[in-house]
Formats: structure tokens, C-alpha cells, sequence
């Protein structure tokens, strides 16, 4: 007698594999990756090379010596998280940090908790964090775009608009002061200031959120609500003190907000299953990056509020679960 075994639903099969989504996101930050490279020039390259190489061979290398499983690197996962962790530093950084870095996201933000799908906070943030933390001299000296193209250690760094906003608020000065000090919101847009790799040109990442949209490979739900969270937030503080708080279209084009929003925060493993879980995911996102931003000691809050909800993704999807298939609605009695 022949035994048919059937496993557990859903039953539905889309076409999609893990490999396909991983290199469809690093499609999707290719034009990031050319914004980087016009720029930044060398610096932009030689960070991305050492950051995706790196981070390949540390996956390789634990998965065959320490983990003895079978190598995963083909499917994409480790490069993402090497390109992911390159756009979130500075394009002048010595390429023995950019190693320390993918050790860190690969071997602690990863593979420590047992490889792909198992992790729990973004690798590529970690990595960044345990960097920032680290090495904070470093990680904060911002090439300035479109100078020295071909230089990369010795490249002309600035301050970024985050921190000319922050630093100029401490000292005293007015939100329209410091405007007139940094680039204009249309420069914003295109990418004209200094800041990480890939966090610099909202237009290209964009771009980008709208190829994985028409590919299915993530939903709106976590973008538009990180985005929509911060515009909300500050523009009510601009609205009570319009000198003291900068407005929505400053937040939203500078630092991380796009990056984080768009490719960060929609991480599969390390945000939430349900449509529902996703937004309340978001807005903690978005009210923690205005808060570390606004009232914080750092210019920047996005990877600190990504990482932090990432520890409530859990608790969110054991109590925010879509209604179970064929289950009735509840009813009261009159």
C-alpha cells in the first residue's frame, strides 16, 4: 500500500526562493550603488568590494571550519549583507575595519544564532553599531561628494546635515540659520551632502523600492509606515517651534531614513510575518529615530531604532496573528 504524506499548509508555492529575493534586493541597489560610485568615486568602490568579499568569506569560512555544514554563500544572503553593510559607512574607512565589520554582522549578527532565518537582529546593522561604538572617530568622518574622486583614505571629509542641524541647535542657533547652511532640499534629493555609502541619494533608493514593489519581493506596509511615522512626528514639532525643530522633508532626505526604511527595516528574517505586525513594527521605527534624533545625543537614530524593534519582533508576532484559516468569528448574545 503506498503512503501519501502531506505536509502542513499552506499548500501554495510562488515561484520565489530564498536565492531569487536576495539578488532581486541587490538589483534593487544598484542604482544606489551608481549614486555611490558618482560621488565617491574609488572611495565608493573599494568600501563595497571589501565589505561584499569580506563578508562572503566569513560565511564561507564558519560554515566549513566551525558550523561543518554546507556552504551557503551562492545564495545571495551574505553578499546583500556585505553590499548593505558597505552603504552604511563612510567611503573612506581602512579596509582592516570594513573586515572587523563583516566579522562582526557574519560570525555574531548572523551565523551566531545559526545562519540564515534564524538571526534575529539585521547583520549588516550590527555590524555597523558594533563599528560606530567602536571605531566612533572613524566612522564619522564623511567624505564630501564630488571632491577628490580618485582619492580614497585622503579624501576631503565634512560634517553631514545631520550634524550641522544638531550641532547648530546646541550652540544656539535657528533651524533657518543652519538651512541656509547645508544643501538645498532639492540637492537632498539628488544626493549632493555627505553622509554613508549608500544613504545619500533618496531618488536612487527610490528607485529602488519601487522595483521591489512591482517584483512582489517586499510589501509597503514597513516603508510607508517608517516614512510616514517620521514625516508625521517632525512635522508636528516644526508645526509648535518651527526654529527649534527642522521640518519633515529635511528628516526624511538626510541620514538613513530611505536606506533603513526602504532595504533595513524590511529584512524577512528580522521583521514581522503579518501585514498588521509590519506597521506597528514601522512606527516604533520611525518614533525612536525621531526621538534618538531630535532629543538624543546622536545626529543619527535609524540603525539604533531598527535594531531595537528587531527585539520586539518576537513578542509582536506571537500576539498580533492573522485569524487562523476556517476559524468563525466570535459573537456575543444579545
Amino acid at each position: 500500500m503506498n503512503t501519501l504524506t502531506i505536509s502542513p499548509s499552506p499548500h501554495v508555492h510562488s515561484g520565489d526562493s530564498v536565492k531569487k529575493n536576495m539578488y532581486g534586493v541587490v538589483i534593487a541597489l544598484l542604482p544606489a550603488l551608481a549614486a555611490s560610485l558618482y560621488y565617491f568615486g574609488l572611495g565608493a568602490l573599494i568600501v563595497t568590494l571589501a565589505a561584499v568579499l569580506s563578508c562572503v568569506f566569513f560565511e564561507w569560512a564558519i560554515q566549513k571550519f566551525l558550523l561543518k555544514t554546507e556552504a551557503s554563500i551562492l545564495d545571495g544572503s551574505a553578499a546583500l549583507t556585505g553590499l548593505l553593510l558597505a552603504f552604511n559607512m563612510p567611503t573612506n574607512l581602512p579596509i582592516w575595519i570594513i573586515i572587523i565589520g563583516s566579522l562582526v554582522a557574519i560570525g555574531i549578527g548572523k551565523m551566531s544564532f545559526g545562519g540564515l532565518g534564524n538571526n534575529i537582529f539585521n547583520p549588516a546593522l550590527v555590524g555597523r553599531v558594533f563599528l560606530l561604538i567602536s571605531f566612533p572617530v572613524q566612522m564619522t568622518l564623511w567624505p564630501e561628494p564630488g571632491k577628490n574622486m580618485t582619492a580614497y583614505l585622503d579624501a576631503t571629509t565634512g560634517a553631514t546635515p545631520l550634524s550641522v542641524m544638531k550641532e547648530g541647535l546646541a550652540n544656539g542657533e535657528t533651524v533657518s540659520a543652519l538651512m541656509d547652511k547645508i544643501p538645498s532640499i532639492t540637492e537632498l534629493f539628488y544626493g549632493n551632502m555627505g553622509g554613508s555609502a549608500g544613504e545619500v541619494a533618496a531618488v536612487a533608493l527610490i528607485i529602488g523600492l519601487i522595483y521591489m514593489l512591482i517584483r512582489k519581493i517586499i510589501t509597503w506596509h514597513i516603508p510607508v509606515t517608517v516614512i510616514g511615522t517620521i514625516a508625521v512626528f517632525t512635522g508636528i514639532l516644526h508645526l509648535v517651534n518651527p526654529e527649534l525643530y527642522a521640518g519633515p522633508l529635511f528628516h526624511l532626505l538626510t541620514g538613513g531614513v530611505m536606506l533603513g526604511a526602504i532595504f533595513m527595516a524590511t529584512d524577512y528574517v528580522t521583521s514581522p510575518m503579518s501585514n498588521k505586525g509590519m506597521v506597528i513594527f514601522g512606527i516604533g521605527i520611525g518614533i525612536i529615530t525621531v526621538v534618538i534624533r531630535v532629543f538624543g545625543a546622536y545626529p543619527e537614530g535609524v540603525s539604533f531604532a531598527i535594531i531595537i524593534m528587531n527585539g520586539f519582533v518576537p513578542l509582536i508576532d506571537k500576539y498580533i496573528k492573522p485569524k487562523r484559516f476556517g476559524e468563525v468569528a466570535k459573537t456575543t448574545k444579545a
